[in-house]
């Protein structure tokens, strides 16, 4: 097959748009997913049988169905909810909707890892925190999750990886993310193999440096 990628130099601009709109979603899935996912692991870490079982429940139902779901979800069934509830039509558009989805459904993932973080703290250091008078909140905040979080920075960047991939599911609803760019700019000249390519490639190169930037991070925190 006589392959051209001479088409790709004039559609960067157009990729350039689309690779922006795909680290938009990223940065702020991964943002809400983190707070959202800490909140979820205090409540199951909680002496509260009632908040453990929630929000466990919750990690349990979104680790449990496809993110393609949950994305066609928040967009075509949010607004029958709100309409249902306000009395009017509330169109979120794709972009709330996939942000939205990526957050809640991150969070659960999120959930674990700093659950896992924060078990990995000896608890001598709650406990000598409690003797110097602090309560539960400050020693969260002032002592055990800033060190939770050193530890796990390696696992919360492989799964924002995972996520830089998973925002190509977004074409679904019709969002244009980087590679629903490339391939609507492969499809207008014929080019559309040397697009989807060129696509892969470049998600290729930004996963693999990143994995590798996690494998030295392991090996520094391991230290």
């Amino acid at each position: 097959m006589d392959f051209d990628f001479s088409g790709i130099i004039p559609a960067m601009p157009g990729l350039w748009n689309g690779m922006v709109m795909t680290l938009k979603l990223m940065v702020m899935g991964v943002v809400g997913g983190i707070f959202l996912g800490t909140i979820l692991a205090l409540m199951r870490l909680s002496s509260s049988k009632l908040l453990s079982r929630v929000a466990g429940a919750y990690v349990n139902y979104f680790r449990s169905i496809p993110l393609l779901l949950v994305i066609t979800w928040f967009y075509l069934a949010v607004p029958f909810v709100l309409r249902w509830i306000t009395g009017e039509d509330t169109p979120i558009g794709a972009f709330t909707s996939c942000v939205v989805a990526f957050m809640m459904f991150e969070a659960a993932y999120f959930c674990e890892i700093v659950r896992a973080g924060v078990q990995s703290i000896p608890k001598g250091q709650m406990a000598a925190a409690q003797a110097m008078g602090m309560t539960y909140s400050q020693t969260m905040r002032l002592i055990i999750l800033p060190q939770a979080f050193r530890k796990m920075t390696p696992l919360l960047l492989q799964q924002s990886i995972i996520l830089f991939q998973d925002t190509s599911l977004v074409y679904t609803v019709g969002l244009v993310d980087f590679l629903n760019s490339a391939r609507s700019n492969g499809d207008i000249i014929g080019r559309s193999n040397e697009f989807l390519i060129f696509a892969g490639v470049v998600y290729f190169i930004i996963s693999f440096a990143a994995s590798l930037l996690v494998k030295r991070l392991q090996k520094r925190f391991a230290v």
